[in-house]
C-alpha cells in the first residue's frame, strides 16, 4: 500500500512540475548563456551583444500535444526574438512555429506563427497578446495530429491549420520533429519592421521555461510509439465554443494574416485561404 501511494505521489508531482529539463533537453549553442537550474525544473536562455542561446529536445515527436510554460523578456525587449517551435531537419523540413517579437516598454508583444511543409512556409499569422507575458509564466501549446494543428495559449486557441490534402494543400504529417527554442537578436526586422533597434544597455535579456509536458508519440529507431493517453489529442479539433473564441480572438488581436495579403501574392492567394475558417 505504501509503495502504491508513493508511485501515485511521484506521478502527481510530475504532472504539477512537468518533465525534468536535464533529461529532456540539451543546450545547443550560446555557451553559458543557456542554463538548466533548480534540479532540472527551470531553463533560462540569455541574449547579450555577443550571442544568444538555444536548446533542443532529446526526443523526436510524431504527433502529440506539447505544453511549455514560458516567461518572456521584461522591459524594453525591442529587437529580440524568442522562438519556440517543432521542426524536422533538412531543406524539406516541416515546422510549427511560435516567435515572440519584443517591443518597446509598455507596447504589446507580437506573436508570429508560421507552418512549414516540405521546406515551404509563407503561412504567417501575427497577433498581439491580450496579457503581459513578462510578469508570469503562461502555457504555450501545440496540438498536432493527422487532422489539424492547433496553437493555443493558456487553453485559448489562437490558430488552427486543418489537413486539407484532399484539396491539394500540403500538411505536415510524415516527418518527426524535435522541439527547439532560441533567443536571438533580429532588430533588422523584428520590431516595427526594423525601425526600432535593440537597446544593448538593457542587456542581458532573458526568457525562462518550466513545466514542459509532452503528451506525444515518440519517434526512435525508425518507429513511432504512442502512449495510452494519445487518444485524448489524436482526433482533437476545435468545436463549438472554442471556435467562437478563436473567431473573437482573431477579430480583436490578429494584426497580420497571409491570407489577406494580396500584394504579397499577386498571382493569387494560397489555396487554403479560400477555405480558411
Amino acid at each position: 500500500m505504501m509503495m502504491i501511494i508513493l508511485v501515485l505521489l511521484v506521478a502527481l508531482l510530475k504532472g504539477v512540475c512537468g518533465e525534468n529539463f536535464d533529461e529532456e533537453f540539451k543546450i545547443t549553442w550560446g555557451n553559458e548563456r543557456g542554463k538548466i537550474i533548480n534540479s532540472g525544473q527551470l531553463l533560462t536562455l540569455t541574449l547579450d551583444n555577443i550571442s544568444g542561446s538555444g536548446f533542443e529536445s532529446n526526443k523526436e515527436y510524431h504527433f502529440g500535444r506539447i505544453d511549455m510554460q514560458i516567461k518572456l523578456i521584461p522591459g524594453n525587449s525591442a529587437g529580440t526574438v524568442t522562438a519556440y517551435y517543432l521542426s524536422s531537419k533538412g531543406e524539406t523540413h516541416d515546422e510549427i512555429d511560435y516567435e515572440f517579437l519584443g517591443n518597446l516598454t509598455g507596447q504589446p508583444y507580437t506573436i508570429h506563427t508560421n507552418i512549414y511543409v516540405n521546406g515551404k512556409g509563407e503561412r504567417e499569422q501575427q497577433f498581439h497578446l491580450w496579457f503581459d507575458p513578462t510578469t508570469d509564466f503562461h502555457t504555450y501549446s501545440i496540438i498536432w495530429n493527422p487532422q489539424t494543428i492547433i496553437f493555443s495559449i493558456d487553453e485559448t486557441p489562437i490558430r488552427e491549420f486543418k489537413n486539407r490534402e484532399s484539396m491539394g494543400i500540403p500538411f505536415p504529417k510524415t516527418q518527426a520533429m524535435k522541439l527547439y527554442s532560441s533567443l536571438w537578436n533580429a532588430d533588422q526586422w523584428a520590431t516595427q519592421g526594423g525601425r526600432v533597434k535593440t537597446d544593448w544597455t538593457q542587456a542581458p535579456f532573458s526568457s525562462s521555461y518550466r513545466n514542459f509536458k509532452p503528451n506525444a508519440c515518440i519517434r526512435a529507431a525508425g518507429r513511432t510509439s504512442c502512449g495510452p493517453r494519445a487518444f485524448a489529442w489524436m482526433s482533437r479539433k476545435l468545436v463549438g465554443l472554442e471556435l467562437n473564441r478563436l473567431k473573437w480572438l482573431r477579430r480583436n488581436y490578429m494584426i497580420y494574416n497571409y491570407c489577406t495579403d494580396t500584394k504579397r501574392f499577386p498571382q493569387g492567394l494560397p489555396k487554403e485561404c479560400s477555405v480558411q475558417d
